[in-house]
C-alpha cells in the first residue's frame, strides 16, 4: 500500500470509529505497526489535521482538511440524519455500511456545534413492521447496475410459477412493504418490474449494455408516468 493510500485510510478510520480511538485499533485497521502509525499521525498533522490524544490516551479527529467545512443550519443536519437512518434500516448490510459511512463523514466536516445538533438530532427513524431482510443478491443486483451489465435471473410470479430470463437491470426502486427491479426483460421484449423478493437467482453476465441504461431508464419513467402504455409487474 502507498504511503498516500495509507494516510487516507487512516483518516478514514479516524472518521468512522468512535472516537477516542486507541493507537492498538487503528495501527490493526490500517495493518501498520505501532511506530509508522505513529509517524502517520505526525504526518497527518503536519498536513492540517487537528487530532487530539496521544500514546495510551487515544485519538480524536477534531478536524479534517481532506473535507471541506460544510455549512448546513439545523433542519438539513435533520434531515441528513433522518434520511441516512432510513436507509440504515431499509437498506442492505452494504449499503447500511456505507450510510454510516457517510454520516461519519458528513459530521467529521461540520462545525462542533453542529456536529452536537447531528449527534443530539430531535428526529429518528424506526419501523414496528419491519419489511422483509433484503435478498442476498441485492448488493450483486446493484453492481450490475452500476457495470451496466445484463443479469441472468430465475423469477417466480404472483402464481409462483418460474421462468428463466436475461434481463438489463436499470434501477432498484424502494416502496413501503417492497422493493422494485426496474429492468428491460429480453424475454419480453420490454420494461418489467420484478419484485426482488420473487428473483430466486440471480447473475450477472458479461453481456455489457453501456452506455444504455440512463435513456432506458428515462424511458420506463415515462411509461410509469402514463406517456405511454402501462408496464406490467
Amino acid at each position: 500500500m502507498s504511503r498516500s493510500d495509507r494516510l487516507f485510510r487512516l483518516l478514514d478510520t479516524l472518521r468512522r470509529l468512535p472516537q477516542p480511538v486507541t493507537a492498538a485499533r487503528l495501527a490493526e485497521e490500517t495493518s501498520v505497526c505501532l511506530r509508522t502509525l505513529y509517524r502517520d499521525i505526525d504526518t497527518l498533522r503536519a498536513g492540517g489535521a487537528l487530532i487530539d490524544g496521544e500514546a495510551g490516551l487515544g485519538y480524536t479527529l477534531t478536524e479534517d482538511p481532506a473535507l471541506p467545512p460544510q455549512m448546513f443550519d439545523r433542519l438539513e443536519v435533520e434531515a441528513l440524519v433522518l434520511g441516512l437512518a432510513e436507509v440504515r434500516l431499509l437498506g442492505d448490510p452494504e449499503l447500511a455500511r456505507a450510510a454510516e459511512g457517510a454520516m461519519a463523514k458528513i459530521t467529521a466536516t461540520l462545525p462542533e456545534r453542529v456536529q452536537r445538533q447531528a449527534i443530539h438530532a430531535a428526529l429518528m427513524a424506526y419501523r414496528f413492521e419491519r419489511r422483509p431482510p433484503p435478498p442476498p443478491h441485492m448488493a450483486q443486483i446493484r453492481q450490475a447496475i452500476w457495470d451496466e451489465r445484463a443479469m441472468d435471473i430465475a423469477y417466480r410470479d404472483q402464481d409462483g410459477t418460474e421462468t428463466r430470463r436475461r434481463i438489463l437491470p436499470l434501477a432498484i426502486v424502494f416502496l413501503d412493504k417492497t422493493l422494485l427491479l426496474l429492468a428491460w426483460c429480453n424475454l419480453r421484449q420490454d420494461f418489467r418490474r420484478f419484485h426482488l423478493s420473487r428473483i430466486a437467482e440471480a447473475h450477472s453476465t458479461d453481456d455489457s449494455f453501456r452506455p444504455r441504461r440512463v435513456p432506458m431508464l428515462r424511458a420506463f419513467i415515462r411509461q410509469l408516468r402514463g406517456e405511454q402504455a402501462p408496464v406490467r409487474t
